[in-house]
């Protein structure tokens, strides 16, 4: 009879994993991964949507409205909360500039209200319901003054 050769050590480098093998592994790997990934991620806060008022301005600041001003009006009137004056350089940007407002806020999923004195471009007034934006020339927006006439409102 033959004796029989203890047989060689393999290295785990040197030895094919067996289905067992590999299907132990693949679970570690597979929880390894998940739990890793668990922990490496932060928890993801959900970024807020941007306000109405945040829209306004933004879209102003975007095509370069004139002068902008905020007033709270809150405790003034029923009508709306925020009350935005803004001046254009001509006709031309104060009506580019209600319709940029008007195109943002609809993106953003605002619907406004009312538009009035878009044909002749020196004042438009756009409703938002809690913001009212009023675009002006310069000269119209002297003449009326609407900031002196909401200045009981405190200026945002």
């Amino acid at each position: 009879m033959t004796a029989k050769r203890p047989a060689a050590r393999r290295t785990t480098a040197d030895a094919r994993p067996g289905p067992k093998t590999r299907a132990k592994s693949a679970k570690r790997t597979t929880a390894g991964t998940k739990a890793g990934a668990a922990a490496a991620r932060k928890p993801a806060r959900a970024k807020a949507p941007p306000t109405l008022r945040e829209v306004v301005l933004d879209a102003l600041d975007e095509l370069k409205a004139v002068d902008v001003r905020t007033l709270d009006v809150r405790g003034l009137t029923d009508i709306t909360d925020t009350m935005v004056v803004a001046s254009g350089t001509s006709d031309r940007h104060v009506k580019s500039i209600t319709d940029r407002v008007v195109q943002r806020c609809k993106e953003a999923g605002f619907r406004p209200y009312g538009l009035e004195g878009e044909r002749d471009g020196e004042w438009v007034l756009l409703d938002l319901q809690d913001v009212v934006l009023h675009v002006m020339l310069p000269r119209v927006r002297e003449f009326y003054a609407l900031e002196k006439l909401w200045e009981g409102g405190a200026a945002a």
